[in-house]
C-alpha cells in the first residue's frame, strides 16, 4: 500500500489482508481503497479487472462504475446548487417543478421528501413491456402511485433520484452530463469522472461489470446496441434503468476513480471548498450530510448522505460515530466521511463481476471498522 506518514502499519495491513481474502474467495476481482485523515493518506489498487487468466492489474487509476455514488456525487448537490441560486426551493411539492406527476397521491410529495427517501413511491421503475428513453421514465414515474403518506416512512428508492435528476435537468436547461460538468467535476478537477466514459477515454482503464446482462435484461432492446449476446458491461453502466435511460440518471451513471472520490470527499470536510475553489456553500454541506429525515422517521438521511438507515451499519463499522456520513453503490463501492475524526475512506470494487451474485456486505462492515481502527490508532 502506498502510504504518507499517520497511520499505524498494522491496521494498513489488516485492510490488504481483509480485502486480499475477499478477491481470494472471488467475491470480487479487483479494487481500490483509499484512506485520508488530514495530510495523510494510504492507497492501494488490488486484484485483476476480471477473473480471466490474462486480465490486466487494477491499479489506483482505474475506472470503476460507482452506481448509487452518483445520488451523493451529483444529484444531491446539483440540487443544493440550484437551492444556492433560489431556483428550487428544497420544501417545494414535486408538481411545481414536474406537473406531469400529478396524481398517485404525488401531490403532496415534497423535494426534500425526495433527497431523504420518505417520498412514499416504490423502489424503482417497472422493466416491462420493454420501454426506452428519459421521456418513458417520466411517463412511467408519473403513473407511480405512493404506497405510503409522503413523509411517514423510509424506502430508498431510485426512483427519488431519478425524479431529482429530471428536475435538475429542467431547472437548469441543460442535460444531467452537463451540469455536473461544468458545476462539480470540472471546478473540483475531477478529471477522471463523469457519465458514459466511453465517448471520453479508453475503455480498457475500466473495470468490467456483469457479464450477460444482455440476456438477463431482454427487455433492454435498442439500449443495447453494440452489445453482443454474453457480452460483458465496460465503459456501458449496469443499472440496467439507466441503460435505458441512455446511461445519464440521477439515480446511478457516473464513473470514477478513488482519487477522484477523494477529492469530493476533502470537499466536503473542508466545508464546501476544494484548492481555493468553493464548490458548495456552507449551508449546503450541513443539509447532504446531517439528518435532514421528516419528524417521526427512524432511518436518518442528510439530504443525500446516508447518517444512520439500515444501509450505513456495514460501511460505518463498529467505531465510527453516529455523525460520520457516507453512500454506497452496488456495483461495490462505499465512501464514508467522519468528520469527528476529519477523516473518510473509498472503497471501489466490481463485485458485480461476473454475474451479479457475490455479497460483499461483511468485507464492508470491516473495512468500517479497520478504516476507523487505523484513524483512531494514529491520533492516540
Amino acid at each position: 500500500m502506498s502510504v504518507q506518514h499517520g497511520f499505524n502499519g498494522h491496521h494498513l495491513a489488516a485492510i490488504d489482508a481483509a480485502i486480499g481474502a475477499a478477491i481470494t474467495a472471488r467475491s470480487l476481482p479487483g479494487a481500490v481503497y483509499w484512506l485520508e485523515r488530514g495530510a495523510a493518506h494510504a492507497e492501494r489498487a488490488y486484484g485483476r479487472l476480471h477473473f480471466g487468466p490474462a486480465a490486466a492489474p487494477v491499479t489506483v487509476g482505474t475506472v470503476f462504475d460507482v452506481a448509487s455514488l452518483t445520488k451523493v456525487l451529483v444529484t444531491a448537490p446539483a440540487i443544493l446548487l440550484l437551492h444556492e441560486g433560489g431556483q428550487i426551493d428544497l420544501e417545494a411539492p414535486l408538481l411545481r417543478y414536474l406537473p406531469d406527476c400529478a396524481g398517485g397521491g404525488k401531490d403532496a410529495i415534497t423535494v426534500r421528501q425526495l433527497l431523504t427517501h420518505t417520498s412514499g413511491l416504490l423502489a424503482g421503475l417497472p422493466a416491462s413491456p420493454a420501454w426506452e428513453g428519459r421521456e418513458a421514465a417520466l411517463l412511467l414515474a408519473s403513473l407511480e402511485r405512493v404506497t405510503h403518506v409522503p413523509g411517514s416512512v423510509f424506502r430508498y428508492s431510485d426512483i427519488n433520484y431519478i425524479l431529482l435528476g429530471l428536475i435538475i435537468e429542467r431547472v437548469a436547461g441543460m442535460p444531467l452530463d452537463a451540469f455536473a460538468e461544468q458545476r462539480i467535476f470540472a471546478p473540483m478537477g475531477m478529471q477522471d469522472t463523469g457519465y458514459r466514459p466511453l465517448a471520453r477515454g479508453d475503455g480498457r482503464t475500466i473495470a468490467p461489470t456483469q457479464r450477460g446482462a444482455v440476456e438477463a435484461n431482454a427487455v433492454l432492446s435498442k439500449a443495447q446496441r453494440g452489445l453482443a449476446p454474453g457480452a460483458v458491461l465496460q465503459g456501458q453502466v449496469h443499472d440496467p434503468t439507466v441503460r435505458r435511460m441512455g446511461g445519464v440518471a440521477g439515480s446511478a451513471g457516473v464513473f470514477s476513480t478513488a482519487r477522484d472520490v477523494a477529492r469530493f470527499a476533502r470537499m466536503l470536510l473542508a466545508g464546501g471548498e476544494l484548492d481555493g475553489v468553493r464548490v458548495l456553500h456552507p449551508d449546503s454541506v450541513r443539509l447532504l450530510c446531517t439528518a435532514q429525515s421528516p419528524p417521526g422517521i427512524a432511518a436518518l438521511r442528510g439530504m443525500g448522505m446516508d447518517i444512520d438507515s439500515p444501509f450505513a451499519r456495514q460501511p460505518r463499522g463498529r467505531h465510527y460515530r453516529l455523525g460520520s456520513y457516507g453512500h454506497t453503490g452496488f456495483t461495490g463501492c462505499i465512501l464514508w466521511i467522519d468528520p469527528q475524526s476529519q477523516s473518510f475512506y473509498v472503497f471501489l470494487s466490481n463485485r458485480v463481476y461476473p454475474d451479479d451474485r457475490n455479497s460483499i456486505l461483511p468485507l464492508y462492515a470491516e473495512l468500517g471498522t479497520l478504516s476507523a481502527e487505523a484513524v483512531l490508532s494514529a491520533q492516540q
